[in-house]
C-alpha cells in the first residue's frame, strides 16, 4: 500500500466532474467519502452517514489512511455513478436539500437514498409512499397562547385542500386551506423544534401562518413532500403549458431573507419600531411582523422590478431621525419610499443583496395582479 499515491489518487478523483460537490447536499469541495456507497461528501453529511453504519462507512480524504482496494472502489464509483443508482427515480416534487437546509431535511434525504433505497430502479415504491394525499396528527402551535396541541390534518390532492381539526372534530375542520395559496418551509428556529414546519396561506387578503412539528423526522419530511406533491398536481393543472422546470421552484419556497429590522411610517416622522421581516422572492413581498411566530403579518411591501420604478438604496433619506440602528435602507416604489434600519453591517449587506435580487427579476402577469392587490389595501 502506497499511502501517498492513494491520497494523490483520491485528490485527483475529487477534481472530476460530479465529485466537486457533495453527493447529498451539493456543498462545494467535499473532503470526506463513504467507501461503502462510493460517494464524496461534505463534513456535515459525513456526520449523518456515520450514523448509518449498516449502509455507509466514512473516511476523511485528507486525514485518514486508505487501503488500495477502497481507493479502487472510489475510482470505480464516484458521485455521478452513485446518483444514477440511488437517485434513479426521485419524484419531481421530492425536495432535494442543499447545504444550507436544516438537519432534518438533509438527514431524511440521506436515509431515504441509502438506508431505505426509496429511489433506486428496484424499489417497489420509489417515492417511499409519498403522495399528495395524507392524513395524520401533528403538533400545532396555538395562535394565542403559544402552546402546542395535537391536531389531525388531512391533505387531499384531488380536493386541493389541507384541513385541520380541533380536539372536537364533530364541529368540522377548524380551517380549510386551499392548496393554491399554500406554502410550507422548515423553521426550526421559529418553532423551537428541530422538526418544525411553517405553513402559510392566504386568508381574507392576509398571510396566515401556522406552525407545526412531529416528533419523528421521517414523518414531518413526508408531510412536507406530500404538500409538495399536492402543490405540483395543482400547478400542472393550473399552468398546463408551463414547463416542469419552471413549476418546480414554485412548489414550495423558502424565504429569500428573514430577520429583524427597524421601520418607520409613511411620513418618515413616526418612531422606528423593531419588526421581524420575511422576504418572499417569488411572491415579491416583504412581510413584517411584531414577532416571528405571529399568526398574521402587520403589513406587506410589494417589490417590483427596476423597469417599473423600484429601487433599493443603501441609506435613509436625509433628515430622517429616530433609528437606533445605523445601517439604513430605502426601498423606492412608484408610490412611496419605505425606510428601514439594520443592526449591523452584515445584516445590511444581506438585506441589500436580497432586495436587489428581487428587483432584478422581470415581472410576470401574476406579479402585476399581486401589485394591484397590495396597493388596494393601503
Amino acid at each position: 500500500m502506497d499511502r501517498d499515491r492513494n491520497k494523490k489518487t483520491l485528490m485527483e478523483l475529487l477534481k472530476m466532474n460530479g465529485n466537486r460537490e457533495c453527493a447529498d447536499c451539493s456543498a462545494p469541495d467535499p473532503d470526506w467519502a463513504s467507501f461503502t456507497t462510493g460517494v464524496f461528501i461534505c463534513l456535515n453529511c459525513s456526520g449523518i452517514h456515520r450514523n448509518l453504519p449498516s449502509v455507509s462507512r466514512v473516511k476523511s480524504v485528507r486525514l485518514d489512511f486508505w487501503d488500495d482496494d477502497l481507493v479502487e472502489f472510489m475510482r470505480e464509483n464516484g458521485n455521478p455513478k452513485a446518483k444514477s443508482i440511488y437517485e434513479a427515480k426521485v419524484p419531481p416534487f421530492y425536495y432535494k436539500p442543499r447545504a444550507e437546509d436544516c438537519l432534518v431535511l438533509r438527514e431524511q434525504w440521506i436515509r431515504a437514498k441509502y438506508e431505505r433505497e426509496e429511489f433506486t430502479m428496484n424499489a417497489s415504491q420509489h417515492d417511499g409512499g409519498v403522495t399528495g394525499n395524507r392524513e395524520g396528527v401533528l403538533w400545532k402551535r396555538g395562535r394565542d397562547n403559544g402552546q402546542y396541541h395535537k391536531r389531525r390534518f388531512i391533505l387531499s390532492e384531488k380536493d386541493g385542500t389541507l384541513k385541520y381539526y380541533t380536539k372536537d372534530e364533530s364541529k368540522g375542520p377548524k380551517a380549510t386551506i386551499n392548496i393554491k395559496d399554500l406554502n410550507a418551509t422548515f423553521q426550526p428556529e421559529k418553532t423551537r423544534h428541530p422538526n418544525g414546519l411553517q405553513i402559510t396561506y392566504t386568508k381574507d387578503g392576509h398571510t396566515r401562518s401556522i406552525f407545526v412539528y412531529h416528533e419523528y423526522g421521517m414523518e414531518i419530511v413526508s408531510w412536507f413532500n406530500s404538500i409538495r406533491a399536492a402543490r405540483l398536481y395543482y400547478l400542472r393543472k393550473e399552468f398546463p403549458n408551463t414547463s416542469e422546470a419552471e413549476l418546480i421552484p414554485r412548489i414550495t419556497r423558502k424565504y429569500l431573507k428573514e430577520g429583524y429590522m427597524e421601520k418607520t411610517g409613511p411620513k418618515h416622522k413616526e418612531s422606528f419600531r423593531k419588526r421581524w421581516f420575511s422576504l418572499d422572492l417569488y411572491e415579491r413581498k416583504l412581510l413584517y411582523f411584531k414577532d416571528p411566530v405571529d399568526a398574521f403579518e402587520q403589513g406587506e411591501v410589494f417589490i417590483g422590478s427596476s423597469d417599473h420604478g423600484y429601487e433599493v438604496l443603501d441609506n435613509i433619506p436625509s433628515g430622517v431621525r429616530g433609528n437606533k440602528w445605523k445601517y439604513g435602507i430605502t426601498i423606492v416604489t412608484p408610490e412611496r419610499k419605505f425606510v428601514f434600519a439594520c443592526e449591523n453591517e452584515r445584516e445590511h449587506k444581506e438585506w441589500i443583496d436580497a432586495f436587489k435580487e428581487v428587483i432584478a427579476r422581470p415581472m410576470s402577469p401574476q406579479d402585476y395582479t399581486a401589485e394591484a392587490a397590495v396597493q388596494r389595501k393601503r
